[in-house]
């Protein structure tokens, strides 16, 4: 088992599903977790789930603690940040899990479509308020859960929100994932090279969790999900990314089932990459 002894981990949407897992695997190396989580309450029960799963017996409360936090929020996310900041003063690894899938189109606290806001516009506000710390941390990785659900989409930067032409929870979501990779490629591009900080993300699989949970899919998807992976096989491209020498170098890229992996079309319009980059500086309100 590779090791990550003193390395600090970030991980959001880690209470449930392939966050937990993620968390485990990494606390297992020996790295100190940072989950991140709605609730307090939430929070606590996934660190003592996380001391549950791992077989290691060096996993214990000392290597983890939680912030509290809803990324549907901007303020919220700024106050994940300092938050962070505050108590750390280096980050090795921040792994944007945290997402959503909403059959009904719905508003943040902030205004914005909530599909956007929690998938792309959290992981971008959060990922550049932490630049600094992961710059210390150098070498230092960037990994956010993206999905084969991209495939097909295209930013549509005329109705970014959903707002005029009709909303589609899957079209909202693969945009979203769309909007992963092209963050990703991006971020690695213009803002990474010679920081000693890598970016990537990856396609966990068709996994069993409660992304769909209370919307109209949800039938269908408990109906299906007897075909799907668990969520500890989802997590295990994360953990590869976030700790294996194999891949310090490599930035940039999309994976599934640790190997780098083609993308869509769309996923490789540089043009477009930098629309999204400017279009979310405005959305969040940060110069970067």
């Amino acid at each position: 088992m590779m090791t990550m002894e003193g390395k600090i981990c970030l991980v959001t949407g880690s209470t449930s599903g392939i966050g937990k897992e993620i968390a485990a695997g990494l606390a297992e190396m020996g790295a100190k977790v940072v989950l991140v989580g709605r609730s307090r309450e939430k929070c606590e029960t996934a660190i003592q789930d996380v001391i549950a799963m791992t077989a290691d017996s060096r996993v214990s409360s000392g290597l983890l603690s939680y912030l509290v936090a809803d990324l549907s929020s901007q303020q919220s996310v700024r106050q994940l940040a300092k938050d962070f900041a505050d108590s750390h003063d280096r980050l090795h690894v921040l792994v944007n899990n945290a997402g959503v899938f909403m059959s009904k189109r719905e508003l943040t606290v902030d205004g914005i479509e909530y599909t956007l806001a929690v998938n792309h516009l959290a992981p971008f506000l959060l990922t550049n308020l932490l630049l600094g710390r992961l710059k210390a941390g150098a070498p230092s990785r960037i990994i956010t859960t993206s999905s084969v659900a991209h495939r097909g989409i295209k930013i549509d930067f005329d109705d970014l929100q959903m707002m005029n032409k009709g909303y589609s929870g899957i079209r909202a979501y693969g945009q979203s994932k769309l909007a992963n990779i092209l963050f990703t490629r991006e971020l690695a591009r213009r803002r990474l090279q010679g920081t000693g900080v890598t970016a990537n993300c990856f396609h966990p699989g068709a996994v069993r969790t409660n992304l769909v949970r209370g919307s109209s899919y949800g039938l269908v998807w408990g109906a299906a999900s007897v075909f799907f992976t668990s969520p500890q096989k989802g997590a295990d491209t994360a953990i590869y990314l976030a700790s294996s020498d194999e891949i310090k170098n490599v930035s940039g890229e999309y994976f599934v089932k640790r190997k780098q992996a083609k993308a869509s079309d769309a996923a490789y319009d540089d043009d477009a990459a930098e629309r999204l980059w400017r279009a979310s500086e405005q959305l969040t309100g940060i110069q970067t």
